[in-house]
């Protein structure tokens, strides 16, 4: 495995040196490294030295991990979920929740398709001409009967929809079997009264035609009551005797359902929700599943929840008759598990990828994005990149990291939320303390305001004075080459904020006096320099290079040294992680 990871890492980094090689008037970092030698990354097949000039234990058998560590939170591993260990299956709504939002009961269907069968209340329009003549609206009588004039009652009850015209066709050609053409139409159906009862909403009696789906009387009662009713298991009865069993999974996941054609004083029950199990992580359908019997395989569970994309394990948990069972199990293992009442699935992205996407930005030849093995390091990264040769800022190379940005962020919002909890709301005991805490109340919940919302730019400093820490990088980093630049920029509270010519030998004060000086809300204890590769130094503890940014923080617009303080701390803070000096 270590040789296998080894290979595909020199193929990956020989594949991007051979991309740039050939570009012209173009230098790579390799040629004069500013990585140290002895800062770079070692390959996983190295020797490992013991202080004694030994070889260390990892050479003498014992197996040492030597790869990077997993981190769960990053793009290539799934997401654990710290809430998915108290999933409880009565909390998920059932599979087809959402299923009696759909206007079943917006239509009425009109009962006269091909497959109807005729019952007594039924009206039928009759036309015959030629040898004789007729025309007539004939209704079903009790006995299932039409009474034809001139040839007497014909019983049609039970007799489909489609088949009725050749039934009275063949009745009227018994007495004029000579030139008679005879016509048939269904013109209307007698409505009927269904009960509809069970666990559903509103129980009670709804009045459809016979043709109605189940569907429609279901949502005229309300549908299915979620926590308890039955989406697999409702009964047609008639008379005392079932007549009709339907499971609407078939319906939710296939589009069949039987069709059964609904008699006046009909009955639908709806019964109690079996055995479910409940299903989350990363699929499309996290909802309890209810159990056709009393238990499932790993296959219909999966089908039924429609899996997202990279998902490759399964955690299955559930009571037995022997005792509690937790399994950790790859996709193709929990296809032929069972699954029983009770049980909670859940579905993760739990496969390591063995490699990471990192994109350049700045000065430099080739693509901007790359496929790194998993623990490629910087050093190694940009001694392959080609760079354009005295027009590139070698020494202010640097990081941008979504983690990092997140850390920061939730620092400031940290920070921010301390300064409110310590002086808002503090008992003030005279009348001008009072009106002296407003005031500061106000200025503390204005700057709160617009602190939350800077973003941090999640930069992460990897210069070592004139080297670079030889870090590993991660999915998604973008590694900054800056081009070399001839300015300074000044911002913040200067008079007139501009990007000036970079002069060698001069300090921020002398840049700061040729832009007019600083306003008169500066805080001149507060002038930081920003350099390229992201670090932050106050003034008076670096020199300034070209291209650097000089940032003049505003003074804190408080008589309360306290506050101040902490304004100031929380301004620095915003301005190193942001760039930039935020205007109280």
């Amino acid at each position: 495995m270590k040789h296998a990871a080894s290979f595909f890492r020199a193929g990956c980094l020989v594949a991007v040196a051979c991309l740039n090689v050939s570009l012209a008037n173009a230098q790579t970092f390799g040629a004069d490294s500013i990585v140290p030698q002895d800062q770079q990354a070692q390959s996983m097949t190295s020797q490992v030295q013991g202080s004694d000039g030994q070889q260390s234990q990892q050479q003498q058998g014992q197996s040492v991990d030597d790869q990077p560590r997993a981190n769960w939170n990053s793009s290539n591993y799934g997401p654990v979920d710290p809430n998915s260990s108290q999933v409880d299956p009565n909390t998920l709504p059932p599979f087809g929740a959402n299923l009696f939002t759909g206007g079943f009961r917006g239509v009425m269907a009109d009962g006269l398709n091909p497959g109807y069968t005729i019952k007594p209340g039924d009206q039928i329009n009759l036309r015959v001409w030629g040898g004789t003549e007729m025309q007539s609206v004939l209704t079903v009588d009790s006995q299932g009967n039409i009474f034809l004039p001139g040839i007497g009652p014909l019983n049609v009850q039970g007799t489909t929809n489609s088949g009725l015209n050749s039934r009275v066709t063949s009745a009227i050609k018994s007495v004029y079997p000579e030139n008679v053409e005879v016509y048939t139409n269904l013109q209307g159906v007698q409505p009927v009264g269904v009960f509809v009862t069970g666990y559903v909403k509103n129980p009670g009696r709804y009045s459809g035609t016979p043709s109605d789906s189940m569907l429609y009387f279901l949502d005229q009662a309300g549908g299915i009551d979620q926590a308890l009713g039955s989406y697999r298991q409702i009964v047609v009865k008639r008379g005392g005797r079932t007549v009709d069993t339907i499971d609407l999974y078939d319906f939710l996941i296939n589009g069949e359902m039987p069709h059964p054609q609904f008699r006046d004083g009909d009955t639908i029950v709806v019964e109690e929700r079996g055995p479910a199990v409940a299903v989350v992580g990363d699929v499309e359908r996290p909802f309890r599943y209810e159990l056709a019997g009393e238990t499932l395989t790993g296959g219909d569970v999966t089908n039924l929840a429609r899996l997202r994309a990279g998902v490759s394990h399964v955690l299955l948990r559930g009571d037995r008759p022997g005792g509690p069972v937790a399994r950790y199990l790859t996709l193709n293992e929990f296809r032929t598990a069972t699954i029983e009442r009770g049980d909670e699935v859940l579905f993760s992205a739990d496969k390591r990828s063995e490699s990471i996407v990192v994109q350049v930005e700045g000065s430099y030849y080739g693509p901007s994005r790359y496929v790194l093995p998993r623990d490629a390091h910087l050093g190694e990264f940009l001694n392959a990149i080609s760079v354009p040769k005295n027009m590139t800022s070698y020494q202010d190379v640097s990081i941008r990291r979504e983690s990092v940005a997140e850390q920061q962020k939730e620092s400031l919002n940290e920070s921010l939320d301390r300064l409110e909890q310590t002086y808002l709301g503090y008992p003030s005991r005279t009348a001008k303390e009072g009106e002296i805490q407003v005031r500061q109340a106000e200025l503390i919940q204005k700057f709160v305001q617009k602190a939350r919302q800077t973003e941090p730019t999640g930069r992460l400093v990897v210069a070592r004075g004139d080297n670079i820490a030889d870090i590993r990088l991660q999915d998604g980093d973008v590694v900054t080459i800056p081009e070399s630049s001839d300015s300074v920029l000044l911002s913040g509270e200067v008079t007139i904020p501009q990007a000036m010519v970079y002069t060698p030998g001069m300090n921020a004060e002398d840049y700061i006096r040729q832009a007019g000086g600083m306003t008169p809300r500066a805080d001149d204890d507060q002038v930081l320099v920003v350099h390229r590769n992201g670090a932050v130094i106050h003034a008076e503890q670096t020199d300034v290079r070209a291209g650097d940014e000089i940032l003049v923080l505003p003074a804190a617009p408080t008589s309360n040294i306290e506050l101040a303080t902490s304004l100031t701390q929380i301004l620095y803070q915003i301005a190193v992680s942001t760039k930039i000096a935020l205007d109280l």
